[in-house]
């Protein structure tokens, strides 16, 4: 719920640093920041939206803190629509602390997370996929979440929906003027012409609907889970691609129970790697728990990284991770060339194999950056060739509102068709409507928002 008062919250990461930023927001933001800090010299007048060295004092005895800088932007020309200060300090934790304790003390209370933007929000700085793409734009992995972020945070998305938007309203406006003069001579469009508006449309949300999985390969990047049978080489693999020791690499099977996941930069790709345990048959339970979570994630992964060793014989074992493999994208990789061979590509193929087959060897790296370049290619894939100019969604709240948004069409589209009541494909319109406008947040609830903006850090 927006309340009128006045917050303050650290701007900048907490903990000891050159610089720290207070920030304020709300009718006593200013007043507060003047009763804190006080320019030098003291008759220079304070600017608005100008950086002024000055005095940070504590107002109870007038005993200098620290010397920092102050900004003031008044309201409705500010990021949140009020009246905003900021005061940059130095980045002592305890200085800091104290600063906002004294701003406390002058009447302001502690932001809650993202309430910054929430304000901006409420007071028409900002839609929801703005306020989302500050959120997206801080926690992006690589050059692609980057510029997702950037373009949606320009209004891309919401351009999109708006025109979306558009469209239902004036499908719904030749519904409603039907029916209303429905005995009157007026050139409305034809049941038929109405059908095909409506399936332009759906098509137009479809199309935006599908690319939610390219866009969560963009903001959240790909996972890649490897899997094969124990002592394949998985966990070498795993620390070879991230240029660390991360996994424990020994010669006993099952050393691996439970799944280590960490992150890669792949040309402007983020991947997240997965190594998992062996899979095998075994009589262990905890082993057993650590097979089960090793398949979960395979299924549940982007792309398959399969290992088999080329020294021993294909097995059962093997097997299993083929048929694992069936169906889904990624590589295989032919581990411990090194070594004599006794399996080679062809013999997986003849197995069953689809996959991409690459000679690798985890002890010397040969393979190392063909890996990664059919890696990139894999991901290449699954994004679809995307470009900063294609409008695409990421967020599961998005996907969910464009699917009502299609239900609610295809019952429009299926009630002209059997000649429904036009008040009932009217009334289908109007949810169609208002589900595509819950993702600007021109419908939205109290608690759609909470969910929203508690992913945001204080401050923000």
């Amino acid at each position: 719920m927006y309340l009128e008062d006045t917050i303050v919250a650290l701007a900048t990461p907490p903990g000891r640093g050159p610089i720290a930023i207070v920030r304020l927001s709300g009718p006593r933001a200013i007043a507060i920041a003047q009763k804190l800090w006080h320019p030098r010299p003291l008759s220079a007048p304070i600017r608005p939206r100008q950086l002024q060295l000055g005095d940070i004092r504590d107002p109870n005895d007038c005993k200098t803190l620290d010397r920092g800088m102050c900004v003031v932007m008044p309201g409705p020309r500010s990021f949140t629509g009020e009246d905003i200060a900021e005061l940059h300090c130095h980045g002592g934790v305890y200085l800091v602390r104290r600063i906002i304790a004294l701003a406390l003390a002058e009447g302001a209370r502690l932001a809650e997370p993202g309430e910054f933007s929430r304000r901006a929000f409420h007071n028409g700085r900002i839609d929801l996929t703005e306020a989302e793409a500050i959120a997206d734009l801080i926690d992006a992995r690589d050059a692609n979440a980057l510029q997702q972020s950037l373009a949606n945070l320009a209004g891309a998305l919401a351009a999109r929906m708006h025109a979306l938007r558009d469209q239902m309203i004036a499908i719904r406006a030749h519904l409603e003027a039907a029916i209303d003069f429905s005995d009157e001579e007026i050139d409305l469009p034809s049941h038929e012409a109405i059908i095909a508006d409506i399936v332009s449309l759906s098509d137009s949300v479809s199309a935006l609907h599908q690319s939610f999985a390219r866009g969560r390969i963009m903001r959240e990047g790909a996972r890649a889970a490897i899997i094969g049978k124990p002592n394949v080489g998985k966990s070498s693999i795993l620390n070879l691609l991230l240029g660390v020791e991360r996994a424990i690499v020994t010669k006993i099977p099952g050393t691996t129970r439970d799944v280590i996941e960490e992150s890669l930069d792949l040309g402007d790709y983020s991947l997240v790697v997965m190594d998992t345990a062996g899979i095998r048959d075994t009589p262990e339970e905890v082993e057993q728990i650590g097979i089960g979570r090793a398949r979960a994630v395979a299924e549940q992964a982007d792309l398959l990284i399969s290992v088999f060793d080329s020294s021993d014989s294909f097995d059962t074992e093997d097997a299993a991770v083929v048929e694992i493999t069936q169906g889904r994208k990624g590589i295989a990789l032919l581990n411990k060339r090194d070594l004599a061979q006794r399996v080679s590509a062809d013999d997986l193929r003849n197995r069953g194999l689809a996959l991409p087959i690459l000679n690798f060897c985890a002890i010397t790296g040969d393979g190392l950056t063909q890996c990664k370049r059919r890696l990139v290619q894999e991901i290449d894939e699954l994004a679809g060739g995307w470009s900063a100019s294609d409008v695409i969604i990421s967020r599961e709240r998005h996907r969910d509102a464009l699917a009502r948004t299609l239900d609610a069409l295809n019952s429009a589209r299926s009630g002209l068709i059997g000649r429904a009541p036009l008040e009932i494909v009217a009334l289908d319109i109007a949810l169609a409507t208002e589900s595509l406008g819950s993702i600007t947040g021109e419908v939205s609830s109290e608690d759609v928002l909470d969910a929203i903006f508690r992913e945001f850090c204080i401050g923000k």
